[in-house]
């Protein structure tokens, strides 16, 4: 039986962090078993900065962004002499088993810290929704949110001068965020990972919309697919367009988030307490067809994330 969790976040943060992090504690403190906040993630775990939590420790904390934790990353946390040494530190500590959130380089230190016989459950917290066994992650809508309002913006003076808007969202390998976006604003163009990249076709598709008459047009990219002020350019030159480049950036990470993300990282939190109570230890937390699940998370991190391929035959009709 267990008597002490440990709670973490580790990576970069995302809204409904701190909603998982309230969950775990108050729905372990129900159920008789205390709760050890670990400050900046693995690297915190490292340096021992520990503090016991209560349930007023996680007060008025649903509502706000970010992560009241800190996060960090910890690339050394890779070794083997080092995930050893955590183990080390967490039994002195007393610690029996953790809740780590973040994206899959957390969940491989939560594996590891697995194998090295302390139970782990890793929650999937990103906003770029590229974890595999889950439809979605903590913080993927309220950054979808937050990205549909910025280019909401943006189309309204896209349209006063004859613009043509190129907008880099985050995503990191994985074309999500980019694609509900687009079909959420309404965008002339989506450019993700999973569709490749095409210049010709992007400007030949501008010209067109242009020659029908077309006063304004937005274009969404994922980021790291290609420099969007290049190809702002290029529109400038290739079209009738005057373009402008937007990189959103971590803007993407902030904002309190929305009700459909602290409801998930609500659910999540409950099981991962639930599964550490039944012995279970190197799994990660989803949600698929709205039923809250798990599985090892050896299997997430090998399996391909599958490409929303009924979201892009939607917009593909859209446009």
């Amino acid at each position: 039986m267990i008597k002490r969790i440990g709670v973490l976040c580790s990576g970069g943060d995302s809204p409904g962090m701190n909603a998982a992090i309230r969950s775990v504690t108050r729905v372990a403190l129900a159920s008789g078993i205390e709760v050890v906040g670990i400050r900046d993630g693995y690297k915190g775990l490292i340096n021992k900065q520990f503090e016991t939590f209560t349930r007023s420790s996680v007060s008025e904390i649903l509502s706000r962004g970010g992560t009241i934790l800190g996060s960090a990353r910890l690339p050394e946390f890779k070794n083997d002499e080092v995930v050893a040494n955590a183990a080390s530190i967490l039994n002195e500590a007393e610690i029996d088993a953790v809740v780590v959130i973040g994206g899959d380089g957390s969940y491989k230190g939560a594996n590891a810290l697995t194998n090295h016989g302390i139970n782990c459950i890793g929650l999937p917290g990103t906003i770029d929704n590229d974890i595999s066994g889950t439809d979605f992650t903590i913080g993927f809508d309220t950054a979808l949110h937050t990205v549909v309002d910025c280019v909401d913006k943006l189309r309204d003076t896209s349209s006063s001068h004859h613009r043509c808007s190129v907008v880099e969202v985050m995503g990191n390998h994985c074309g999500d965020l980019a694609v509900y976006a687009g079909i959420s604003c309404g965008a002339e163009v989506v450019v993700t990972p999973e569709i490749g990249y095409n210049e010709e076709e992007i400007l030949e598709k501008l010209k067109y919309l242009e020659s029908s008459g077309k006063n304004h047009a937005i274009v969404i990219i994922s980021e790291k697919v290609t420099d969007v002020s290049s190809l702002a350019s290029k529109i400038n030159e290739n079209t009738g367009f005057a373009s402008r480049a937007t990189v959103l950036g971590h803007i993407q990470r902030g904002g309190s988030p929305t009700p459909f993300d602290r409801i998930l990282a609500s659910r999540m939190g409950e099981k991962a307490v639930d599964l550490l109570v039944e012995g279970v230890g190197g799994h990660c937390v989803g949600i698929v067809d709205n039923e809250i699940s798990s599985m090892p998370i050896n299997e997430a991190l090998q399996l391909p994330k599958k490409p929303r391929k009924h979201f892009y035959r939607l917009f593909d009709r859209l446009v």
